[in-house]
């Protein structure tokens, strides 16, 4: 599964039954040839169009509960910590090449500032609502 579709399915499914259905379709690649990413994503677009899903309250919550002082508003790291998800450089780098990051992929704080962006937009474009502050 894609980096971005595991950050979905981690704020979007909370662990409820629909979350491997949707793990499934995130991993098939698309008969058209495009990337088993962007079929992931449009799976995920169709899913939430139905049931928007609250990002901040389902963060929060998240953040209340845990042991850490995580600034997921803010921080790439700190969101996919509280994601449970690998935050090392070298998946930011992934997450970067699948979002299509044009510059060096090095953990600056300009590449993690555009993660972050780019993943509050997707979320907010396949049925998240994310408030405006957190987007572009």
């Amino acid at each position: 599964m894609s980096i971005l579709g595991n950050i979905f399915n981690k704020i979007f499914h909370r662990g409820d039954a629909s979350g491997s259905a949707s793990t499934t379709t995130v991993a098939a690649a698309p008969p058209d040839g495009s990337s088993a990413a962007a079929a992931g994503v449009a799976a995920q677009a169709e899913a939430q169009k139905a049931a928007p899903v609250d990002v901040e309250a389902v963060l929060n919550g998240m953040a209340a509960t845990n042991s850490q002082k995580l600034n997921w508003r803010t921080s790439i790291v700190d969101l996919m910590k509280l994601l449970d998800l690998d935050s090392s450089l070298q998946a930011r780098k992934d997450l970067a090449t699948e979002l299509g990051y044009t510059g060096a992929k090095d953990g600056s704080a300009e590449m993690n500032l555009w993660l972050h962006k780019q993943v509050m937009n997707k979320l907010a474009a396949n049925g998240g609502k994310v408030p405006a502050e957190l987007r572009d």
